[in-house]
């Protein structure tokens, strides 16, 4: 069966409330003629998520158990499935949550030029040795968006940095983003050399549009490597006749020219729920009696603690939850006149700047990251994989420069 623009049925009834109901046709019906990139188009208030994207990078640390865990692996086979784990461990709060917490998938608050959040996942008394855990975003630019962040456990030796940016556009019924940008994930051993790993980002399909209730399904391939191993990840999402849900199938084998007696590991399931080692592993990483490898209802997230980057421990006037609160506010109240109003207040102060900016020949100057115009690390790493596209990528170095409130360790 096909959707087509101004279809009805019960579910869009119930999805989309019934003031909104002529602006999410009409929205629908600008998504299916238009021509270029979508995420310069408005949506109704009622699609929107009170959230901001400078807090989307939280999702990659929202169990830093597991990935405090990846420190203690003993060796680089056991590493890698430790790394295969968190990422995973990781997609449902990337991907799936807010159906879940909003009931469908929102579209974030687009950040403005120089945005920042800061957040921690702090040691718990139950088990201190697991290290505090401590998170920098900023968006490093506008037109396009790109957030880029690093998130630490320096007690761990782990720090992952990265940055992230999405061209979308429409087909088949559906809104196609791809994922621009990667992640390095760094393991500092007490001893030894900086281990690195290569994180590439998903393609995401965005279903369930026309009945007002969005849905991300991922799809194609994405890579870590790193360790002397390459995991490929395969993700086959449910089709109109066949398939399940948030499938994948991964295989981590030794990278090219490094086999010394590894074997081969695969996992299959379900990224959102759980998934079971089918081959291998079980020497090398530890799991259930059952296979299971790692399990989304045990491994309960926990959630950022947000703090400010004052010196006194205050927010700024660029840091997300200060900047967005009205509209946030209004949103999750169902205010949408004033989320609107609020909104539009923050987006005119941002081209007043940008028009202020221009008159004066200066351009806005970015307080903990630096663009790189090509990443050392990943031009190395994704030589192990020859189906990696591009060959190079820039990347956005952080300065070292942790807000004086908060001491990283």
């Amino acid at each position: 069966m096909s959707e087509t623009v101004g279809e009805t049925s019960t579910d869009l009834v119930q999805a989309v409330p019934a003031a909104q109901r002529g602006s999410w046709s009409s929205f629908l019906k600008s998504i299916a003629s238009f021509s270029g990139d979508l995420s310069s188009l408005t949506a109704p208030p009622f699609i929107l998520s009170p959230v901001s994207l400078t807090e989307f990078p939280a999702y990659w640390c929202e169990h830093p158990d597991v990935f405090a865990a990846i420190a203690d692996a003993p060796n680089d086979e056991a590493r890698i499935l430790a790394v295969l784990k968190w990422f995973i461990g990781t997609l449902k709060d990337q991907y799936t949550s807010r159906n879940e917490s909003m009931g469908s998938e929102k579209k974030p608050l687009n950040p403005v030029l120089g945005e920042l959040f800061y957040g921690t996942w702090p040691a718990p008394a139950s088990n201190p040795g697991q290290g505090e855990t401590t998170l920098l975003v900023e968006q490093v630019s506008h037109h396009p968006p790109i957030t880029a962040y690093v998130i630490e456990n320096k007690s761990k030796g782990l720090r992952l940095t990265g940055h992230n940016a999405q061209k979308t556009s429409f087909s088949g019924g559906s809104i196609i983003v791809k994922q621009i940008g990667h992640a390095i994930l760094t393991y500092t051993p007490p001893s030894g050399a900086p281990i690195e790993y290569l994180l590439t980002l998903p393609r995401l399909r965005i279903d369930g549009l026309w009945y007002g209730s969005p849905y991300i399904e991922l799809t194609e391939t994405t890579y870590i490597v790193g360790g002397g191993f390459v995991g490929t990840i395969e993700y086959k999402g449910k089709g109109y006749f066949s398939g399940k849900s948030h499938s994948f199938k991964a295989h981590v084998a030794p990278a090219p020219g490094m086999g010394g007696g590894a074997e081969e590991h695969i996992v299959e399931g379900t990224w959102h729920e759980k998934s079971k080692l089918t081959k291998g592993g079980s020497k090398h990483h530890p799991v259930q009696v059952d296979g299971t490898f790692h399990d989304t209802i045990q491994d309960r997230k926990k959630e950022v603690t947000a703090f400010g980057g004052e010196s006194d421990g205050s927010m700024g006037e660029f840091e997300t939850r200060k900047l967005w609160g009205a509209v946030a506010k209004g949103i999750r109240e169902g205010d949408f006149e004033t989320a609107s109003r609020e909104k539009s207040r923050i987006e005119n102060d941002q081209r007043q700047r940008r028009r202020d900016e221009a008159a004066a020949g200066t351009t806005w100057q970015l307080k903990h990251f630096k663009r790189v115009e090509n990443d050392p690390i990943y031009e190395r790493l994704a030589r192990l994989v020859p189906k990696l596209a591009p060959s190079t990528e820039d990347c956005y170095a952080f300065q070292e420069n942790w807000p004086s409130s908060v001491h990283v360790q």
